[in-house]
């Protein structure tokens, strides 16, 4: 059933995180009641992102789903659309999810069942990032772009697009302090790793990972100012391919070029 977005005095993200745990277990059981025999759901927990939004949200940042709650939001790559439909359910959110169907987990049907199971609204748009597409609407209060960045053949047309559309990213990416043989060190050079096919979980569509200078390098070029950051998992000597040195980089950005960058 959709319901409306809660009031403003509700927005402290530690209300959010509740409430998208609540939702989570919900969603759970809706997935494990439809048991599809035709195709799997996305194996992994998209939900648990809102532990890390929470690590990275710091003082007035953690009212932040304020600018949010009740407008247009595009939930980018979100696999199965957990996270979208939570926006949507739970904060009144117009939700777009665009994501691949050919790279997409379940060609996109996942997506579709819950659609359909919760009477939800949601748009579901198939948009190859790797080529020079345009978003479904003109402006988003803001996107959420997790775990998508180091999967891009190019990650600055899409960040500068993303700039002029939206107010704000919730962004999170793979990040590297050291290269493979860590014969070199990346951390503080602005600089990426192109990871060969097999390299990073034998994933061939893994492609730049940054250094974190690199990202932030990347994200001022593109339109974007960061208001929160942080980095989780290896934290000290993190690069591109063991799983066991795997760093990952979350950040709140507010866009400079975008409609609403205009009115501030």
């Amino acid at each position: 059933m959709l319901m409306s977005g809660p009031d403003n005095a509700d927005m402290d993200f530690e209300a959010v995180k509740k409430q998208a745990l609540e939702y989570r277990e919900e969603l759970l059981a809706t997935k494990a009641a439809l048991a599809p025999t035709d195709f799997g759901w996305y194996p992994y927990d998209t939900m648990a992102n809102v532990f890390h939004l929470d690590a990275l949200l710091s003082g007035p940042n953690r009212e932040v789903l304020d600018e949010v709650a009740g407008g247009p939001v595009a939930d980018i790559g979100g696999a199965d659309g957990d996270f979208g439909f939570f926006l949507e359910q739970r904060l009144g959110c117009d939700v777009d999810l665009i994501d691949h169907g050919p790279t997409n987990f379940n060609q996109l049907r996942g997506a579709e069942r819950l659609r359909t199971e919760l009477g939800s609204r949601l748009g579901i748009h198939e948009t190859d990032l790797d080529t020079q597409f345009r978003l479904p609407r003109d402006h988003y209060r803001a996107v959420f772009f997790l775990g998508i960045l180091y999967h891009l053949k190019n990650p600055y047309y899409v960040l500068e697009l993303l700039a002029r559309h939206a107010d704000l990213c919730f962004l999170s990416t793979r990040v590297a302090q050291l290269t493979p043989d860590h014969g070199t060190r990346l951390a503080g050079s602005p600089v990426a790793y192109l990871v060969h096919p097999t390299e990073t979980n034998n994933d061939p569509t893994n492609f730049w990972i940054f250094s974190t200078a690199g990202l932030h390098r990347l994200l001022e070029r593109t339109g974007w100012e960061v208001v929160d950051f942080t980095t989780v998992g290896c934290t000290e000597d993190s690069d591109p391919a063991s799983p066991d040195r795997d760093e990952r980089a979350f950040a709140l950005l507010r866009s400079t070029r975008s409609a609403g960058a205009a009115t501030r």
